[in-house]
């Protein structure tokens, strides 16, 4: 018995600027019933080349890049210091999309960092002081001890941000857009900086 043909046509780039397309798409994931669109996996490597990879929050997009806050003592942070650049990865089920962003990592300024740290949850900005994040503790009651002597030295006090805690942001070089389609016949579209301006070409996939 013949095989039916399957005829495929991809679809057409959306947007000439790779950061349009993913705010575009961005948008579009926080409507969906996504659990967390804003989460990431962000792979590093330290001085030596080996990998490391971890899921982060996005807090920012934007034409000077993709901005994620966290220990700098973590082991992202010593990797970053090490060999500062990084890969993200965002994941949405729906609507089956996928974008991978590659470039070299700088820090956010004092003023960004404050910024953004100043509108975290009191108990959030406590535990970036309590935890030491990525070392060794004994137990869980550690970390809740510390939480409460920080809360009870604190008072009723404004919590300023950790020296040892700000942001990253990714200036991308490379992102690729993936997004699902029939019978593994994905589309997907990569662009990349050239200068000033992007060059995007389409992949097998």
């Amino acid at each position: 018995m013949r095989q039916p043909i399957y005829v495929y046509v991809m679809a057409e780039a959306q947007a000439p600027d790779p950061i349009a397309q993913f705010l575009d798409w961005f948008e579009v994931a926080k409507q969906r019933d996504n659990f967390e669109p804003t989460a990431c996996a962000v792979a590093t490597a330290n001085a030596s080349g080996e990998p490391s990879v971890r899921m982060v929050l996005l807090k920012e997009a934007d034409e000077r890049g993709f901005v994620f806050y966290t220990n700098t003592e973590s082991k992202k942070g010593e990797d970053l210091g090490a060999n500062p650049f990084a890969a993200l990865l965002f994941h949405w089920q729906k609507p089956h999309r996928q974008i991978r962003v590659e470039g070299p990592v700088s820090p956010v300024s004092d003023d960004e960092a404050d910024a953004y740290f100043a509108t975290r949850h009191r108990t959030s900005q406590i535990g970036a002081w309590a935890s030491a994040q990525t070392r060794p503790m004994t137990g869980r009651f550690n970390l809740e001890r510390l939480v409460a002597e920080h809360t009870a030295k604190l008072g009723i006090a404004a919590v300023p941000r950790p020296p040892h805690w700000s942001g990253y942001r990714i200036t991308p070089k490379r992102i690729e857009f993936w997004e699902e389609r029939k019978f593994r016949l994905h589309d997907r579209i990569s662009y990349e900086r050239h200068g000033e301006n992007w060059r995007s070409q389409r992949l097998f996939p």
